[in-house]
């Protein structure tokens, strides 16, 4: 059974960072593709970031150069470290994972089929 949990939501000022961590089940970081998806009341769920199997990454354009994925097989934990935190930032956050036929990065909610239960960001000006 796959199990995601995160962390490390908060609310800090324009311009700061966190770092988000999902915890997961298993060999599901090893093994499936992992991202990170955002969601404000009254929108759809959109993709942030996601990383494969392979280690292959890939971004929203809104994040690029400002947002990095990365994961830890060992600790069986994926991160989202986020910089440059801007008000539109401000979501819940979700991790997500999907098991693939092959490798690759993803971060469309769409193909994603397992969730965490999400942490909240808020970015205040």
């Amino acid at each position: 059974q796959v199990h995601l949990v995160e962390s490390g939501g908060g609310s800090v000022q324009t311009g700061g960072s966190l770092t988000l961590s999902c915890a997961a089940s298993g060999d599901i970081v090893s093994n499936y593709c992992m991202g990170w998806t955002r969601q404000v009341p009254g929108k759809e769920r959109e993709g942030v970031a996601g990383i494969g199997c392979d280690g292959s990454t890939t971004y929203a354009e809104s994040v690029k150069g400002r947002f990095t994925i990365s994961k830890d097989n060992t600790r069986k934990t994926v991160y989202l470290q986020m910089n440059s935190l801007e008000p539109g930032d401000t979501a819940m956050y979700y991790c997500a994972a999907y098991r693939p036929l092959v490798c690759r990065a993803t971060m469309s909610p769409a193909e994603f089929r397992y969730w965490g239960q999400g942490t909240q960001v808020t970015i205040s000006s």
